[in-house]
């Protein structure tokens, strides 16, 4: 018999409790909308069709997750829950120390309220919104060095998600080392569409940071799914397993913030994990105040076995095979549709180039918030806008383009089918021929920080409401 290459997408795993989800018409998405300001943040769960604004804490947990749940340890001190934590964390990542934090939030809170302080510099790929913040928050510079391949959409390059090691080392000799407390890798490089870096990039960068003394720290909320793309994109990992690409990724390192929210495969969760002793007595310190006692972190015992169980599957070869091709899926249909896309497909999501596909509305009259508005009103969709509103907003208060426009349709891990992927294709391709017809939009309400969180909008031009 030869061997069998199927074509069709076939989940790895079999579905043994169901959730219903409920379908609306397009008056009662316009009044939803509507109510909720124009911002799809402020939206009821209930009132969405097909989930998509973020991978974050959504997915599905396995069996062995809530066996482990529920043989959980609820001991406020030095709970058996907690070592098994920490033993996968130390298992997959090497770093000496664990901090748990209630989600990756929590961590990067700890660490820059830390480590950071006014007139610094924290250089990054690209940092992503929460850690934007909390290095704003300490008066200190969150600098992106993305490499030029990820500012060209529709370019086909493996890592878009890289570094620029040539502009790291220009900061580091514009700064001076002694103002850069740390540099950041994201990945995957969230900001710039789900895509991963190169193993060859993380060790330039990290020469690079420690030949100046300075610790090099991984946001590592995707690292399986980076490691997955290495072993299929970079010579010389073929055959390796995923984990020991994430092994070696991490020895790279000095530490990671992680959202186990993600890579965790949990609905809640996270940590701070570092080698250094000192920097890691302070950061205890601080958990203590804000997080919780070192041995909980803010997270319950059950949460703490869902991620020491999580860790793993997320480096499951059949999973990661099954994951990256469904993203892979969907990008297919939207190219052989001619809608643009950030291409190659990452790891997490689906980046629509709303700036490309909506060429009638400007860069400031939010482009990528208007088709993600048009996605929920026709097809009941709801993704998020990765744009000038997410990142136009200046710690000045100044108002700045951001350089891309795009939406992101973040698909929760092990939560949809194919065919829920083939109806969103459909609603995406419906919306693109009511394109005309979408509004730009004004913000009319807007907090100082993370405004995308709460803003509330108007839609500039409501005469031609799209989906009748």
């Amino acid at each position: 018999m030869k061997t069998f290459e199927p074509k069709s997408i076939i989940e790895p795993f079999r579905v043994r409790s169901v959730e219903p989800i409920r379908f609306s018409t397009l008056e009662q998405r316009e009044a939803a909308l509507a109510k909720a300001g124009y911002n799809p943040f402020l939206l009821r769960a209930e009132d969405v069709l097909i989930d998509l604004l973020t991978d974050s804490g959504t997915g599905a947990m396995s069996s062995r997750q809530w066996a482990g749940m529920i043989a959980s340890d609820e001991s406020y001190a030095g709970a058996s829950s907690f070592y098994r934590f920490e033993h996968a964390v130390q298992d997959v990542t090497g770093f000496k120390h664990v901090i748990p934090a209630h989600q990756g939030r929590a961590a990067e809170h700890i660490l820059f309220a830390t480590i950071a302080n006014p007139g610094q510099v924290i250089p990054s790929n690209a940092h992503f919104d929460t850690t934007r913040a909390h290095i704003e928050r300490q008066g200190a510079q969150a600098r992106d060095l993305p490499c030029v391949q990820s500012q060209d959409p529709k370019l086909n390059y493996p890592f878009k998600g890289d570094m620029d090691v040539d502009a790291l080392r220009t900061t580091i000799e514009e700064v001076g080392a002694a103002r850069i407390p740390a540099v950041m890798m994201t990945v995957t490089n969230n900001a710039c569409g789900g895509q991963p870096v190169s193993m060859a990039n993380v060790r330039a960068a990290s020469a690079l940071a420690r030949a100046h003394g300075i610790p090099f720290i991984i946001d590592a909320c995707r690292f399986a799914e980076n490691a997955w793309f290495i072993k299929t994109r970079e010579p010389g990992y073929e055959g390796a397993k995923p984990i020991e690409i994430a092994r070696q990724m991490f020895s790279l390192a000095d530490g990671c913030t992680m959202s186990a929210k993600k890579d965790g495969m949990s609905n809640i969760g996270g940590f701070l994990a570092l080698n250094d002793d000192q920097l890691a007595a302070r950061c205890r310190n601080l958990e203590i105040l804000t997080e919780g006692f070192p041995t909980y972190g803010g997270m319950a015992g059950y949460d703490l076995e869902a991620v020491a169980q999580g860790l793993y599957e997320a480096l499951d070869e059949g999973y990661l095979r099954y994951r990256i091709r469904s993203i892979e899926y969907l990008g297919e249909k939207l190219l052989a549709a001619a809608i643009p896309i950030v291409q190659p497909t990452g790891g997490h999501a689906v980046y629509i180039d709303a700036r490309a596909l909506l060429p009638h509305i400007s860069p400031l009259q939010y482009p990528a918030w208007s088709l993600n508005n048009g996605l929920y009103l026709v097809g009941g969709v709801r993704g998020v806008e990765i744009g000038s509103v997410m990142f136009g907003r200046q710690p000045d208060g100044s108002e700045r383009i951001a350089a891309l426009d795009l939406v992101r349709l973040a698909f929760p891990r092990r939560v949809y089918t194919q065919s829920h992927v083939d109806y969103l294709a459909e609603v995406i391709l419906e919306v693109a021929a009511q394109k005309a017809d979408l509004p730009g939009y004004r913000i009319v309400e807007e907090a100082a920080v993370l405004r995308h969180f709460t803003a509330r909008l108007q839609p500039i031009d409501a005469a031609a409401p799209i989906g009748g």
